[in-house]
């Protein structure tokens, strides 16, 4: 079975953080790991019961989220692309997508706040995967 990895990478960091210290997560469920820096995202929320992942926050009132989920829709990058622009939820809007062989990113605006998401697509259940999320007021 094919796995997704799914997550945003930071649009929005505070000045200063070029001497931030880089705090690396990795999720045991789906090996995907994540490298940020861990003197601004300082709360660490609790983990969801599935083990899919872990949430960061920011005292600004960013967020981050490393996760991984199973790729059950046998998803190609052009195609969780594709499914993420038909999304017509109001506050919801993709302003820049690019696809590789085995990534995708996006980006836009959801809910009023800025997002960069990554997606690497990957064969099997052993391929490490980057996947970096951030949110932050606009």
């Amino acid at each position: 079975m094919k796995r997704l990895s799914i997550g945003l990478a930071v649009a929005l960091i505070a000045a200063g953080s070029a001497n931030a210290a880089p705090f690396t997560y990795t999720n045991a469920r789906f090996g995907t790991v994540c490298t940020f820096p861990d003197d601004i995202f300082t709360d660490r929320q609790p983990e969801p019961y599935n083990g899919d992942g872990q949430q960061w926050l920011s005292a600004d009132g960013a967020s981050l989220i490393c996760s991984g989920i199973f790729n059950v829709s046998d998803d190609t990058p052009k195609s969780f692309v594709a499914e993420e622009k038909a999304i017509k939820e109001a506050g919801y809007q993709i302003s820049y997508s690019k696809t590789g062989k085995n990534w995708a990113v996006l980006s836009g605006l959801k809910d009023g706040k800025i997002f960069l998401r990554t997606a690497p697509v990957r064969q099997g259940r052993r391929h490490p995967h980057r996947a970096d999320r951030l949110s932050a007021d606009r």
